[in-house]
Protein backbone atom coordinates (compact mmCIF):
# COMPACT_ATOMS: atom_id res chain seq x y z
CA UNK A 1 0.00 0.00 0.00
CA UNK A 2 1.12 3.60 -1.11
CA UNK A 3 2.10 5.94 1.63
CA UNK A 4 0.70 9.34 1.65
CA UNK A 5 2.80 12.50 2.24
CA UNK A 6 0.28 15.73 3.24
CA UNK A 7 2.21 19.20 2.19
CA UNK A 8 1.01 22.38 2.75
CA UNK A 9 1.61 25.46 0.64
CA UNK A 10 2.25 23.69 -2.45
CA UNK A 11 1.55 25.48 -5.53
CA UNK A 12 4.60 27.55 -5.73
CA UNK A 13 8.30 27.76 -4.96
CA UNK A 14 9.55 24.81 -2.44
CA UNK A 15 6.40 23.45 -2.02
CA UNK A 16 6.07 22.38 -5.43
CA UNK A 17 9.91 20.79 -5.34
CA UNK A 18 8.22 18.87 -2.03
CA UNK A 19 5.67 17.55 -3.47
CA UNK A 20 7.14 16.07 -6.60
CA UNK A 21 10.10 14.55 -4.51
CA UNK A 22 7.69 12.35 -2.81
CA UNK A 23 5.74 11.57 -6.17
CA UNK A 24 9.10 10.66 -7.80
CA UNK A 25 8.98 8.26 -4.99
CA UNK A 26 6.30 6.76 -4.90
CA UNK A 27 4.06 8.45 -2.82
CA UNK A 28 0.82 9.47 -2.85
CA UNK A 29 0.49 13.10 -2.18
CA UNK A 30 -1.94 15.22 -0.51
CA UNK A 31 -1.60 18.89 -0.79
CA UNK A 32 -3.35 22.17 0.33
CA UNK A 33 -3.18 25.84 -1.37
CA UNK A 34 -4.65 29.43 -0.76
CA UNK A 35 -6.16 29.88 -3.83
CA UNK A 36 -8.53 27.84 -4.81
CA UNK A 37 -8.10 27.93 -8.74
CA UNK A 38 -4.46 27.75 -8.50
CA UNK A 39 -4.56 24.74 -6.60
CA UNK A 40 -6.89 22.95 -9.34
CA UNK A 41 -4.37 24.15 -11.89
CA UNK A 42 -1.73 22.64 -9.58
CA UNK A 43 -3.37 19.44 -9.11
CA UNK A 44 -3.85 18.98 -12.79
CA UNK A 45 -0.25 19.64 -13.56
CA UNK A 46 0.83 17.08 -10.70
CA UNK A 47 -1.38 14.27 -11.66
CA UNK A 48 0.07 14.93 -15.67
CA UNK A 49 2.93 14.48 -14.47
CA UNK A 50 2.93 11.52 -11.97
CA UNK A 51 0.09 9.29 -13.30
CA UNK A 52 1.08 6.82 -11.57
CA UNK A 53 0.23 8.18 -7.81
CA UNK A 54 -2.49 10.13 -6.56
CA UNK A 55 -2.16 13.53 -5.85
CA UNK A 56 -4.97 15.34 -4.84
CA UNK A 57 -5.26 19.41 -3.42
CA UNK A 58 -7.61 21.36 -1.75
CA UNK A 59 -8.13 25.25 -0.75
CA UNK A 60 -7.04 25.83 2.78
CA UNK A 61 -6.88 28.90 4.18
CA UNK A 62 -5.61 29.24 7.42
CA UNK A 63 -7.28 31.93 8.94
CA UNK A 64 -11.08 33.51 9.09
CA UNK A 65 -12.05 36.91 7.59
CA UNK A 66 -11.46 38.05 11.38
CA UNK A 67 -7.85 37.16 11.52
CA UNK A 68 -8.53 34.08 13.71
CA UNK A 69 -7.55 30.76 13.03
CA UNK A 70 -9.98 28.59 10.77
CA UNK A 71 -10.16 25.42 13.06
CA UNK A 72 -13.60 23.95 11.42
CA UNK A 73 -11.50 23.93 7.61
CA UNK A 74 -9.07 21.45 9.15
CA UNK A 75 -11.42 19.43 10.78
CA UNK A 76 -13.44 19.16 7.79
CA UNK A 77 -10.41 18.58 5.87
CA UNK A 78 -9.28 15.54 8.10
CA UNK A 79 -12.94 14.54 8.18
CA UNK A 80 -12.89 14.00 4.39
CA UNK A 81 -9.73 12.02 4.60
CA UNK A 82 -11.24 9.75 7.11
CA UNK A 83 -14.16 9.01 4.98
CA UNK A 84 -11.94 8.20 1.56
CA UNK A 85 -9.79 6.16 4.13
CA UNK A 86 -6.73 8.16 3.84
CA UNK A 87 -4.23 7.92 6.03
CA UNK A 88 -0.99 9.99 6.71
CA UNK A 89 1.99 9.26 6.96
CA UNK A 90 4.25 12.19 6.65
CA UNK A 91 2.90 16.18 7.56
CA UNK A 92 5.53 18.66 6.20
CA UNK A 93 4.40 22.09 7.21
CA UNK A 94 5.51 24.61 4.26
CA UNK A 95 3.26 26.88 3.73
CA UNK A 96 3.74 30.34 5.93
CA UNK A 97 3.14 33.80 6.25
CA UNK A 98 6.18 35.62 5.22
CA UNK A 99 5.00 38.71 7.14
CA UNK A 100 7.36 41.02 4.87
CA UNK A 101 7.95 44.70 6.37
CA UNK A 102 7.14 44.29 9.59
CA UNK A 103 8.04 47.64 11.14
CA UNK A 104 8.30 48.52 14.46
CA UNK A 105 6.17 51.24 15.89
CA UNK A 106 4.02 51.38 12.42
CA UNK A 107 2.73 47.66 11.91
CA UNK A 108 -0.51 46.85 13.51
CA UNK A 109 -1.03 44.74 16.43
CA UNK A 110 -2.93 42.96 13.98
CA UNK A 111 -0.53 41.96 11.31
CA UNK A 112 2.05 40.52 13.82
CA UNK A 113 -0.83 38.17 15.55
CA UNK A 114 -1.71 37.09 11.89
CA UNK A 115 1.98 35.50 11.80
CA UNK A 116 1.84 33.76 14.60
CA UNK A 117 -1.71 32.96 13.40
CA UNK A 118 -0.95 31.48 10.65
CA UNK A 119 2.77 29.88 11.51
CA UNK A 120 2.17 28.58 14.49
CA UNK A 121 -1.44 27.72 15.64
CA UNK A 122 -2.75 27.14 12.36
CA UNK A 123 0.04 24.38 11.97
CA UNK A 124 -0.61 23.20 15.62
CA UNK A 125 -4.21 22.66 14.63
CA UNK A 126 -3.14 20.73 11.75
CA UNK A 127 -0.93 18.57 13.68
CA UNK A 128 -3.27 17.62 16.47
CA UNK A 129 -5.34 16.14 13.62
CA UNK A 130 -2.67 14.43 11.50
CA UNK A 131 -0.80 12.76 14.64
CA UNK A 132 -4.13 11.67 16.10
CA UNK A 133 -4.75 9.68 12.67
CA UNK A 134 -0.69 8.51 12.97
CA UNK A 135 -1.10 7.31 16.71
CA UNK A 136 -4.35 4.70 15.40
CA UNK A 137 -1.85 3.55 12.64
CA UNK A 138 1.58 3.46 14.57
CA UNK A 139 3.55 6.15 14.18
CA UNK A 140 4.18 8.86 11.24
CA UNK A 141 6.65 11.74 10.52
CA UNK A 142 5.97 15.72 10.83
CA UNK A 143 8.13 17.93 9.57
CA UNK A 144 8.47 22.01 9.96
CA UNK A 145 9.95 23.95 6.76
CA UNK A 146 11.36 26.53 9.87
CA UNK A 147 13.98 28.84 8.78
CA UNK A 148 17.31 30.00 9.63
CA UNK A 149 15.77 33.44 11.08
CA UNK A 150 14.84 31.26 14.39
CA UNK A 151 18.22 31.95 15.24
CA UNK A 152 19.47 35.11 13.22
CA UNK A 153 17.07 37.98 12.23
CA UNK A 154 16.69 40.21 9.28
CA UNK A 155 15.65 43.62 9.14
CA UNK A 156 11.52 44.28 8.75
CA UNK A 157 10.88 40.44 9.92
CA UNK A 158 10.49 40.41 13.62
CA UNK A 159 6.61 38.50 13.65
CA UNK A 160 8.48 35.84 11.27
CA UNK A 161 11.30 35.53 13.12
CA UNK A 162 9.40 35.19 15.92
CA UNK A 163 6.65 32.38 14.61
CA UNK A 164 9.73 30.49 13.60
CA UNK A 165 11.25 30.85 16.84
CA UNK A 166 7.99 29.68 18.29
CA UNK A 167 8.34 26.50 16.02
CA UNK A 168 11.52 24.70 17.11
CA UNK A 169 9.88 25.06 20.70
CA UNK A 170 6.60 23.48 19.57
CA UNK A 171 8.49 20.91 17.79
CA UNK A 172 10.85 19.74 20.33
CA UNK A 173 7.78 19.90 22.91
CA UNK A 174 5.69 17.81 20.42
CA UNK A 175 8.68 15.36 19.78
CA UNK A 176 9.09 14.61 23.34
CA UNK A 177 5.22 14.19 23.71
CA UNK A 178 4.48 11.79 20.22
CA UNK A 179 7.79 10.32 20.53
CA UNK A 180 5.94 7.51 22.45
CA UNK A 181 3.55 6.95 19.41
CA UNK A 182 6.38 6.45 16.90
CA UNK A 183 5.64 10.08 15.25
CA UNK A 184 8.48 12.19 14.56
CA UNK A 185 8.96 15.45 14.61
CA UNK A 186 12.05 17.48 13.16
CA UNK A 187 12.21 20.99 11.75
CA UNK A 188 14.39 22.03 8.44
CA UNK A 189 15.98 25.27 8.52
CA UNK A 190 16.72 26.84 5.38
CA UNK A 191 18.21 30.02 4.76
CA UNK A 192 17.70 31.76 1.62
CA UNK A 193 16.15 30.12 -1.14
CA UNK A 194 15.77 30.43 -4.85
CA UNK A 195 12.51 31.27 -5.57
CA UNK A 196 10.22 33.23 -7.88
CA UNK A 197 10.84 36.16 -6.11
CA UNK A 198 14.83 35.12 -6.67
CA UNK A 199 14.05 35.65 -10.64
CA UNK A 200 11.42 38.67 -10.23
CA UNK A 201 14.09 40.50 -8.69
CA UNK A 202 17.40 39.81 -9.72
CA UNK A 203 19.27 43.43 -9.46
CA UNK A 204 18.44 43.35 -5.41
CA UNK A 205 19.21 39.01 -5.31
CA UNK A 206 22.45 39.98 -7.17
CA UNK A 207 24.34 41.71 -4.14
CA UNK A 208 21.43 40.63 -0.97
CA UNK A 209 24.24 39.70 1.62
CA UNK A 210 22.84 36.23 2.79
CA UNK A 211 23.61 34.93 -0.90
CA UNK A 212 27.29 35.40 0.15
CA UNK A 213 27.36 31.63 1.52
CA UNK A 214 30.88 29.22 2.28
CA UNK A 215 29.35 27.07 -0.43
CA UNK A 216 29.02 29.84 -2.43
CA UNK A 217 25.21 29.16 -3.52
CA UNK A 218 21.88 29.23 -2.16
CA UNK A 219 19.79 26.58 -1.77
CA UNK A 220 16.81 25.29 -4.60
CA UNK A 221 13.47 23.55 -3.65
CA UNK A 222 14.54 20.52 -4.34
CA UNK A 223 17.28 20.77 -1.50
CA UNK A 224 14.54 21.71 1.08
CA UNK A 225 12.72 18.68 -1.11
CA UNK A 226 15.57 16.37 -0.28
CA UNK A 227 15.49 16.94 3.69
CA UNK A 228 11.73 16.57 3.97
CA UNK A 229 12.44 13.09 2.34
CA UNK A 230 15.13 12.28 4.40
CA UNK A 231 12.69 12.50 7.56
CA UNK A 232 10.16 11.14 6.13
CA UNK A 233 11.77 7.83 4.90
CA UNK A 234 15.69 7.32 6.21
CA UNK A 235 15.38 8.97 9.23
CA UNK A 236 13.95 6.10 11.57
CA UNK A 237 15.96 7.24 15.25
CA UNK A 238 15.87 11.29 14.58
CA UNK A 239 13.41 13.41 15.96
CA UNK A 240 13.33 16.31 18.01
CA UNK A 241 16.10 17.63 15.77
CA UNK A 242 17.17 20.69 13.40
CA UNK A 243 18.47 20.23 9.86
CA UNK A 244 20.49 23.37 8.53
CA UNK A 245 20.34 24.11 4.65
CA UNK A 246 22.12 27.35 4.26
CA UNK A 247 25.02 27.04 2.76
CA UNK A 248 26.94 27.37 5.33
CA UNK A 249 25.21 31.06 6.23
CA UNK A 250 24.41 30.07 9.70
CA UNK A 251 28.34 29.16 10.73
CA UNK A 252 29.18 33.22 9.70
CA UNK A 253 29.98 36.08 11.63
CA UNK A 254 29.20 37.88 8.40
CA UNK A 255 29.16 37.20 4.94
CA UNK A 256 32.60 37.59 2.63
CA UNK A 257 31.89 39.62 0.03
CA UNK A 258 34.32 39.29 -2.99
CA UNK A 259 35.69 42.61 -4.15
CA UNK A 260 35.29 42.73 -7.68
Amino acid sequence: MKKTAFVTGACINTGVAIVKKFALEGWNVIFTGRNAEKTARAESEYRALFPNVEITGYALNSLTADGTVDEQSVTDLFDELDKKCVAIDCLVLNAADQGLRMKVFENPLSDFTRVIHTNVIWNYALIERAALRMKKNGGGSIVFINSNTAYRAIPDRIAYEASKGAQLGMMRGLALDLGKYNIRVNAILPGMIKTDRWEKNPDFYENVPSRFTPLQDVAVGEDVADAAWYFAANARNTTGAELVIDGGNSIQLYPVIPKE
